[in-house]
C-alpha cells in the first residue's frame, strides 16, 4: 500500500504558465498563434490597409483571421523573420506540465499496452482470451465502441491493456490510446492483411515512439498468408527482427489461444528491457480515457494513473472539472480505496464530466485549484453549439445524445464531414446522458431529429416526443448512424426500420442457476412482453446489452406473454451481468 504523498509532491501549475505577446523582437516577429489582421497590424505598428493589400486575399478586412502560414508570409512581406512560441495557459498547461522525480523514488510499474488494428481482425477476441471473459459478447456488432482499460496478471506480472476501437470514425480515440501507452500491439489478420485502418494504426504507433509488437492473428484459417502479411508490414515501415528490423512478430490465433502466451511473454520481455518506472509516493497524475454519467453516482471518469497513487478522498482537477473522489472502482467493478501507477479505475465525485484525453492531477490546495478550473472554463469552448434557426442554408438539424464522451466526439467529428448535394447536417446540441424532455423541446423548436447512441428515452419521453412530432432514432453502431444520416439527407432512406417498444420491466431479484445462468425476477411496468421480442438491458438509462429472451416463467409455468403489472422470471441469451434495478426493454423491428 502506497503512503500518502507529502505537500512537496504538489504540482504547481501556475508556475508553469507562460504568456506570449505578439510583438517584434529586433527583426523577428514573435507570435503565439492565429490572429486577426488588426492584431497583426498593431503588433508590427503598420496601417491595416497596407497589411490587407499585402495579404492579397479577396474580401479580407481588419477582422479576417490569419492562420500560421499567412502570418509567416505577411512577416516576410514586411522583411521580418518569424517565430512561433507556444503560450502555456490554464487550458493547455495540463498537457505541457513538467514533473521531476528523483531516481531513488522511482519504482517499477506495470506496462500500459495498447491494442490496435482493423475492425474484425480480432483485437477484442485477443483481449477477451487474455482476460478469460466475454467482452466481445457485449459489444454491438462485435465492434468495440469505447476505449476499455483492463489489468491482468500473468505469472504475477501485471499488465494494463487499452483496447482501442478499429472503425475509422474513432481515429481520434486511437490517437488518444497511443498517447499514453508504453507498448503497442498491432493485430493483423493473416487472411486479410494490412489495409487502411492497419496503416493508420501503424502511423499512430510510430508517432507514439514506443516499442511495437505485431500479432498476426487467425493463423489457423485455411486462407492465412502470414508471409504476405510480413512483406506488407515491411512495405509500411515495420521490419521484422529476423529480417534485421526492430519489430517483434508473433503468429497465432486469438480464438484458440495459440501463441497468446508467447505474446504476453514478449510483452513482459519488452517491459523488462525498457524498465518502466513511476513514483507511487507522490500526488497522482494521469489521463482520463473515458467519461460518462450514472444516475445515483453522478459524473464518472475512467482514468489511468501514470504517476503517484490516487486515493479515495483526493481532490482531483482535470481541465475545468474538479472534485473529491467519492468512489473508485477497478476494471472488475470492485470498489477500491487506492489506485497505483498504471492501474485503471472509474472515479466519481467530479463537478462535471471531463473531456476524454484530458490529463488530471491531485492537488492539496482545493481553493486555488477551483479558481484555476474556473479560468480554464472561461477559455474553453462551450460543449453546445448555438442553433441558427433563421439560417436558410441549414436544412437538416440534429441533436446527438451519447452514453460516453468518446462516442460523442467520434460521432460529431464524423457528422461534420458529411455534405450531400450542398446540404450539411447541423448539430444543434450534443451531450452525454439520457434523452430528456428538454432535448425534445429543443428538437421541436429547431425542427431537429434526435439521434441516441447507446442511450434510450423512457416510455414517457417517447410519448412526449411523439405528441410533439419529434423523431428519436436509436443506434449502437456508428457507421450505421452515418449511412442512415446520409440517406435521410438524400431522401433515399425508405422504408425506415424502426424499433417499436412492446414492454418494459424492472429487475427486482437475481438468482444464479448452475445450468441456465442468471435468472431475473421482474415486474412488467408497462406494455406487454412477448417471448419472441428483442430485448436490451439498460442501467441508469444507458444501454448495456442487446439480446434475445431466453425463457420466461410466470410462477412455475413457461409463458409466451406477460402483461403490465405481472411479476415473472426471465433469462436473457448470453447475458449474465444483471443487477437489481436494471431495466429490460423489449421491442420489435418494423418498417415504416
Amino acid at each position: 500500500m502506497a503512503k500518502k504523498a507529502d505537500n512537496h509532491n504538489e504540482i504547481e501549475l501556475s508556475s508553469q504558465l507562460k504568456q506570449v505577446k505578439n510583438h517584434l523582437d529586433g527583426n523577428t516577429f514573435i507570435f503565439k498563434g492565429k490572429m486577426t489582421v488588426e492584431e497583426f497590424a498593431n503588433a508590427i505598428k503598420q496601417n491595416e490597409k497596407i497589411v490587407i493589400n499585402k495579404l492579397k486575399k479577396e474580401g479580407a478586412n481588419s477582422k479576417t483571421i490569419l492562420d500560421e502560414n499567412e502570418i509567416g508570409e505577411l512577416a516576410m512581406e514586411f522583411s521580418y523573420d518569424f517565430k512561433k512560441i507556444e503560450e502555456i495557459n490554464e487550458k493547455n498547461v495540463f498537457d505541457k506540465m513538467h514533473i521531476d522525480d528523483e531516481e531513488k523514488n522511482l519504482k517499477p510499474r506495470p506496462p500500459i499496452v495498447t491494442i490496435m488494428g482493423h475492425v474484425d481482425h480480432g483485437k477484442t477476441t485477443l483481449l477477451d482470451y487474455i482476460r478469460k471473459s466475454h467482452v466481445q459478447n457485449g459489444e454491438a456488432g462485435g465492434i468495440t465502441q469505447h476505449i476499455g482499460a483492463y489489468q491482468i496478471s500473468y505469472n504475477n506480472f501485471p499488465i494494463t491493456f487499452l483496447d482501442t476501437p478499429g472503425h475509422e470514425a474513432f481515429a481520434s480515440m486511437r490517437e488518444r490510446g497511443a498517447s499514453l501507452t508504453d507498448i503497442i500491439i498491432i493485430v493483423v489478420a493473416a487472411d486479410d492483411g494490412v489495409n487502411k485502418q492497419t496503416k493508420e494504426a501503424i502511423k499512430h504507433a510510430k508517432n507514439a515512439n514506443v516499442p511495437i509488437i505485431v500479432f498476426i492473428n487467425k493463423i489457423d484459417k485455411p486462407e492465412a498468408k502470414p508471409e504476405q502479411v510480413i512483406n506488407q508490414l515491411a512495405d509500411n515501415g515495420l521490419l521484422w527482427e529476423e529480417w534485421g528490423g526492430d519489430v517483434i512478430i508473433v503468429q497465432g490465433s486469438a480464438l484458440t489461444g495459440n501463441n497468446v502466451d508467447k505474446l504476453i511473454e514478449t510483452i513482459i520481455l519488452v517491459s523488462e528491457v525498457n524498465s518502466f518506472k513511476a513514483n507511487p509516493n507522490r500526488l497522482a497524475l494521469g489521463i482520463v480515457i473515458e467519461t460518462g454519467f450514472e444516475t445515483g453516482k453522478g459524473n464518472s471518469a475512467t482514468v489511468i494513473v501514470q504517476n503517484g497513487t490516487l486515493h479515495k478522498g483526493d481532490f482531483v482537477i482535470a481541465g475545468s472539472s474538479f472534485g473529491r473522489v467519492k468512489m473508485m472502482f477497478n476494471d472488475l467493478k470492485k470498489e477500491v480505496n487506492e489506485v497505483l501507477p498504471s492501474q485503471p479505475a472509474k472515479i466519481f465525485g467530479l463537478n462535471k464530466a471531463p473531456v476524454s484525453g484530458q490529463k488530471f492531477i491531485v492537488s492539496k490546495d482545493e481553493r486555488k485549484m477551483k479558481e484555476f478550473a474556473t479560468k480554464v472554463n472561461e477559455i474553453e469552448k462551450d460543449t453546445y453549439v448555438a442553433p441558427h434557426f433563421d439560417d436558410s442554408s441549414i436544412k437538416f438539424n440534429i441533436i446527438i445524445k451519447a452514453d460516453v464522451y468518446g462516442s460523442l466526439e467520434a460521432i460529431t467529428n464524423m457528422i461534420e464531414k458529411i455534405e450531400v448535394n450542398g446540404t450539411k447536417p447541423f448539430i444543434v446540441k450534443s451531450s452525454i446522458g439520457v434523452i430528456t424532455e428538454n432535448d425534445v423541446i429543443i428538437a421541436k423548436l429547431s425542427k431537429s431529429i434526435i439521434f441516441g447512441f447507446n442511450v434510450k428515452p423512457t416510455k414517457m419521453i417517447n410519448e412526449y416526443a411523439a405528441s410533439n412530432d419529434v423523431k428519436i432514432l436509436f443506434y449502437d453502431i456508428i457507421y450505421r448512424l452515418q449511412d442512415d444520416l446520409v440517406k435521410m439527407i438524400e431522401g433515399t432512406l425508405n422504408p425506415v426500420v424502426v424499433e417499436e417498444e412492446t414492454g418494459e420491466a424492472t429487475i427486482q431479484q437475481i438468482w444464479q442457476h448452475s445450468k441456465v445462468g442468471t435468472i431475473a425476477g421482474c415486474k412488467c411496468d408497462v406494455g406487454t412482453i412477448n417471448r419472441n421480442d428483442n430485448a436490451r438491458v439498460l442501467r441508469n438509462g444507458v444501454v448495456l446489452y442487446k439480446t434475445k429472451i431466453g425463457s420466461m416463467k410466470h410462477f412455475k409455468d413457461e409463458v409466451s406473454k406477460i402483461n403490465a403489472g405481472q411479476e415473472f422470471g426471465i433469462t436473457l441469451e448470453k447475458i449474465n451481468d444483471l443487477i437489481v434495478g436494471d431495466t429490460i426493454q423489449c421491442y420489435k423491428l418494423i418498417k415504416k
